[in-house]
C-alpha cells in the first residue's frame, strides 16, 4: 500500500533535511543536460530504443529535471511498460518509504506498471550489483571448489590456536595497496602470518568489509572491546583501507548503511574493474591454434592466474590476400537459422600478432604483412587463438565452470602448468562474459547479442542471458512507430531520417542496418526458452508483416510453431500467428486513436463554426474554401494506396483496408499449409 499523501510531504522534508547536513547522499540529482534532456524525451515517447543508448551510454537514470521528474517516474505516468521495465532492470531506485518512490506509485498509469514497480524494491533496483557483491562475499566460506591461493594466519587469545584464513591473492591486491605491494613483489608467497599484536577477531572483521560482507551482525557486540578497536585501527591503516571506520559507524538507519554499503561495493567493483583490465585482458595471448599447447605458464604468476581460456579466431575459408578479403571475413553471415550454441560467425579479426612460442612475453610484437611474389599465390595465414589468463574464483560465478572444477574433469586436476580451458565461442564474446563475471558489467554490441546469449545459456549465466535479451528487443526493435509500411512512404522516410541523425539505425527490419535476423531470434527464443524474445520477434513481424507474410522461410515457422504442440487438437490456435495478430491489431489500433482524434479536433471546429453568427458564417465558408484547396493540393502531390494498390481517400481508410488485408494473408496461408488457427 502506498503511502498517505499527508505524510509524503513530511518524508520528503526530512530527507532534504538529512542531505543538507550530509548524512544522505541526494539520490535524484538536478540535471539539466541536453543529453538527460533527450533522455527524458525518449521515456515519454515510449522509444525503447533510444532509451536503452542513453543508457549504454552512461546517463544519470536517476537524475531528475527541473520540475522533479525521474525517467522512472515519466515512463511510468505514460504507460509505457517496456521502458519502465528496462529502467528497473538497469538500476532505476522504487524504494518503498522514500520521496520519489512513493511518488513513482501514484503516478503510475495502470495497475500494470504499479505492480511492477512493487516488484522491485531494496534488493532489485537499488543495488544492482548485488548478485556479484554477494559471490565476492561467499568466496570466505567457499570450500569446494577451491579457489584460494593464500593462507593468513592470525593469532587468537593466550592458550587458542592461531586462526586461518583461506584467501586469494588477486582480491586481495587489487583492494588493498598494502598487499598489491608485497604480492607483486613475492607471488610464489602462499602462507602470510599476521602480527601477534592483532587480534584475530579484528582482522575477520577487515577482512568481511574486504569481501564485501554485511559488518552488522560482526559489529554488533563490539561496542565495550576497546582494544579490539585499536587492532582494527592498526590493520586499516596498515592495510590502508580506512574507510571502514564509515561503514562501521553507519549505524541502524536501514537508508544510511545502504548508502555507504553501495558506496563500498562500486568502489570494490572499480577495483577489480581496473585489475581486469590491466592483468587479465592486458596479457591475452595471440597463438597459432596448432601451438595452443605448447603454452605453458607457472601457477606462481604475477597476476594470480589460475587457468587459461582459449577462444580461437573464425577461420578463413579462402586463400585470397587479405586486402581483398578482409571485409568479407569479418562480416557475419546471415542465414535464416543457427546452430544450437554460440556462433563464431559474427566474430571480428583481432589484433595480428606475430606467431607466439611458449612464453608470456611472445605476444608483444606486430607481424609484417604477408608477402606477395610475382606470379604467386599468398599462402593462407594459419588459424590463431587468444589466450586469457583468468581466476577460478570468479569464473565459478557461472554453474558451467563450478561443476567443471568440483568434478573429476581434467580441467580440475592439479598440473603443473596453468591448464588450458577451451571455450567454443568467439574471442569477441569470451571477452564479454569475462567482463561480466568479473565486473557485472558487459557492453553488448547488437552484431554479438545472439551469440552472447547463446554462450550465456551454456554457462548458466541467467543475468547475462537476460542482458543479451534486452539488447536485441531494444536495439533490435528501431523506431517502435516506423512501420515500414510502403503505403506511408513520408514517414518511414522521415523515420530513417531522424535515426540516421541520431545515429541509431535500426536492425532487421526493411531498409536497416540489418545487424541480425528476425527469424534467427525467434530460433533463439524457442530453443532457449526466452519469452521476452519470442514476444520481440511477433512484434518486429507484425510491425513489418507485409514484408514477410509472403517468404517461405516465415510459412516454415508458422508451420514448426504450430507442431510445437505435441498433440494438437482442432481448437489449438497457433502460439506464433496469435502474438502477430494481437502487436498486429495494436500496431493499427494506434493508428486508429490518432486519426480518430483528429477526425474529433476536425468535428468540434466545424460544430463550433456552424453555430456562429452570419460574420462567423462568412468566417467558416473562407476556411472551407481554404480546406478544399488544401485537399486539391495534397491530392496533386501524390495518391495514397493500399497494400494491393487500390487509390483511397485518406490514411484512415488506408490502414483499415490494409488491417484486413494482412489477416487475410495470414488466412490464405494458414489454408495453404492445411492449417485451422
Amino acid at each position: 500500500m502506498a503511502m498517505p499523501k499527508g505524510q509524503l510531504e513530511a518524508k520528503l522534508k526530512e530527507e532534504h533535511d538529512m542531505i543538507n547536513r550530509g548524512v544522505l547522499r541526494e539520490e535524484n540529482p538536478l540535471d539539466l543536460t541536453e543529453d538527460f534532456g533527450k533522455f527524458l524525451e525518449a521515456c515519454r515517447r515510449g522509444d525503447l530504443k533510444t532509451c536503452q543508448n542513453y543508457i549504454l551510454g552512461g546517463v544519470n537514470i536517476n537524475g531528475k529535471d527541473e520540475f522533479d521528474y525521474t525517467p522512472l517516474i515519466i515512463a511510468s505516468l505514460c504507460g509505457h511498460y517496456e521502458v519502465a521495465q528496462l529502467l528497473l532492470e538497469s538500476g532505476a531506485l522504487a524504494e518503498r518509504n522514500t520521496f520519489q518512490g512513493e511518488r513513482c506509485l501514484y503516478n503510475a498509469l495502470n495497475d500494470r506498471i504499479r505492480n511492477l514497480l512493487l516488484q522491485y524494491d531494496f534488493s532489485k533496483s537499488a543495488d544492482p550489483l548485488q548478485p556479484w557483491s554477494s559471490h565476492i562475499t561467499s568466496l570466505l566460506s567457499r570450500r569446494e571448489p577451491k579457489t584460494s591461493d593464500i593462507t593468513l594466519t592470525a593469532s587468537a587469545a593466550p592458550g587458542l590456536t592461531a586462526e586461518e584464513f583461506q584467501l586469494h591473492k588477486f582480491f586481495l591486491a587489487a583492494r588493498t595497496p598494502y598487499f598489491h605491494r608485497k604480492l607483486t613483489e613475492a607471488p610464489d608467497l602462499a602462507t602470510w602470518k599476521m602480527s601477534n599484536h592483532v587480534a584475530a577477531e579484528a582482522f575477520r572483521i577487515v577482512l568481511h568489509y574486504l569481501y564485501l560482507d554485511d559488518l552488522t551482525p560482526h559489529t554488533a557486540a563490539l561496542s565495550d572491546e576497546e582494544e579490539l578497536f585499536r587492532s582494527i585501527d592498526k590493520i586499516t591503516k596498515q592495510l590502508e583501507v580506512e574507510q571502514l571506520w564509515e561503514a562501521m559507524l553507519a549505524g541502524n538507519d536501514r537508508r544510511l548503511a545502504r548508502q555507504r554499503y553501495e558506496d563500498e561495493v562500486e568502489r570494490a567493483q572499480q577495483q577489480i574493474e581496473a585489475f581486469f583490465r590491466r592483468h587479465v585482458m592486458g596479457n591475452k595471448m595471440v597463438v597459432e591454434t596448432s601451438k595452443v599447447n605448447d603454452v605453458k605458464w607457472p601457477h606462481d604468476n604475477f597476476i594470480f592466474a589460475d587457468c587459461l581460456l582459449c577462444a580461437d579466431e573464425a577461420t578463413d575459408e579462402t586463400d585470397a590476400p587479405d586486402d581483398a578479403n578482409d571485409d568479407t571475413m569479418n562480416a557475419p553471415e546471415r542465414t535464416n537459422s543457427i546452430p544450437i550454441g554460440p556462433a563464431a560467425s559474427s566474430a571480428s579479426a583481432a589484433p595480428r600478432t606475430q606467431e607466439t612460442g611458449a612464453s608470456l612475453s611472445s605476444s608483444t610484437s606486430a607481424s609484417a604483412p604477408v608477402s606477395k611474389t610475382n606470379g604467386e599465390r599468398p599462402s593462407r595465414k594459419p588459424r590463431r587463438s587468444i589466450l586469457y589468463p583468468a581466476h577460478k574464483a570468479l569464473l565459478v560465478r557461472a554453474d558451467y565452470f563450478a561443476t567443471m572444477f568440483s568434478s573429476a574433469f581434467l580441467e580440475a586436476q592439479a598440473s603443473e602448468h596453468l591448464r588450458i580451458i577451451k571455450m567454443d565461442c568467439a574471442p569477441e564474446v569470451l571477452e564479454i562474459v569475462l567482463s561480466f563475471l568479473y565486473t557485472e558489467q558487459a557492453d553488448i554490441p547488437l552484431e554479438l547479442a545472439l551469440d552472447v546469449l547463446y554462450m550465456a545459456d551454456m554457462l548458466f549465466l541467467e543475468k547475462l542471458k537476460t542482458k543479451a535479451a534486452v539488447i536485441i528487443s531494444t536495439l533490435g526493435s528501431g523506431n517502435r512507430f516506423a512501420m515500414n509500411d510502403p503505403t506511408h512512404q513520408e514517414e518511414s522516410a522521415s523515420a530513417a531520417t531522424s535515426n540516421g541523425q541520431n545515429g541509431q539505425g535500426g536492425a532487421g527490419g526493411v531498409g536497416d542496418s540489418g545487424d541480425f535476423n528476425v527469424f534467427e531470434v525467434l530460433r533463439a527464443a524457442w530453443d532457449l526458452k526466452v519469452q521476452r524474445l519470442e514476444e520481440f520477434a511477433a512484434r518486429f513481424l507484425a510491425a513489418r508483416l507485409e514484408h514477410y507474410i509472403d517468404e517461405e522461410v516465415f510459412a516454415d515457422f508458422v508451420l514448426e510453431s504450430a507442431n510445437r504442440l505435441k498433440t494438437r487438437q482442432q481448437t489449438d490456435t497457433i502460439e506464433l500467428l496469435d502474438d502477430i495478430r494481437y502487436f498486429l491489431s495494436e500496431r493499427f489500433r494506434l493508428r486508429f486513436e490518432e486519426m480518430a482524434l483528429s477526425d474529433i479536433e476536425d468535428d468540434g471546429v466545424e460544430e463550433a463554426a456552424a453555430n456562429g453568427d452570419d460574420g462567423g458564417g462568412g468566417g467558416d465558408a473562407g476556411a472551407t474554401a481554404e480546406d478544399d484547396s488544401a485537399a486539391a493540393q495534397a491530392a496533386a502531390n501524390g495518391v495514397i494506396r493500399t497494400l494491393d494498390g487500390k487509390e483511397v481517400e485518406d490514411e484512415f481508410d488506408s490502414d483499415a483496408l490494409n488491417y484486413q488485408i494482412l489477416l487475410g494473408k495470414i488466412d490464405g496461408l494458414l489454408k495453404r499449409l492445411g492449417l485451422d488457427a
